[in-house]
């Protein structure tokens, strides 16, 4: 061991030259992919973009996209306060039969249709704000469309950060090496 460790770092003249970094050639550009589409029209996803409901997003600028099942709140509650409230109106004996079977009928009704709900597309958004569209039918054909999405995404932005870091490598190789500190 040297009592300078700048002599450490120093390369060593008797060593091969090591060639700089040259990124290899340019892979072409991936065939595009087909056009996909929803069953009633309200979602179109391209090579590189997604519209929900006309409003159009590029793959570049979203994060993920998810698909939920949500219940109707305010149909789920009515119906149950409904419900309990004709249930406890015929065990206290201030109803007859008949209108409390007509309450129970209806508060079950809407309690029912409540829980049919509906499908939450969320778009998350780079650097901005969540946006959510409802989306009718059944969540499963939903859901291989939004996992296409975000499989479209992914690739949209792995293909930036591949031009970003060859862009950047081409920078570099334009500048002068660094200079080795002078040893006093």
């Amino acid at each position: 061991m040297s009592a300078f460790p700048a002599e450490e770092l120093s390369p060593d003249p008797a060593a091969p030259q090591q060639p700089a970094y040259s990124p290899a050639i340019p892979l072409p550009p991936p065939p595009p992919l087909p056009t996909l589409r929803s069953d009633d029209g309200r979602l179109m996803l391209s090579d590189d973009s997604l519209q929900v409901n006309g409003q159009r997003y590029a793959l570049l600028e979203l994060e993920a996209v998810e698909v939920h099942h949500v219940r109707w709140l305010l149909w789920v509650l009515l119906g149950g306060f409904t419900l309990a409230g004709f249930l406890l109106g015929l065990l206290q004996n201030w109803l007859r039969t008949m209108p409390a079977a007509l309450g129970l009928t209806v508060g079950a009704l809407l309690l029912a249709w409540g829980q049919r709900g509906t499908n939450r597309l969320r778009l998350h958004r780079l650097g901005r704000e969540t946006a959510n569209f409802a989306l009718p039918g059944e969540l499963p054909g939903w859901q291989k469309l939004v996992s296409e999405a975000n499989r479209r995404i992914q690739r949209r932005h792995d293909e930036a950060a591949r031009a970003a870091a060859e862009a950047l490598w081409a920078a570099q190789a334009t500048l002068p090496p660094p200079e080795l500190p002078a040893l006093e």
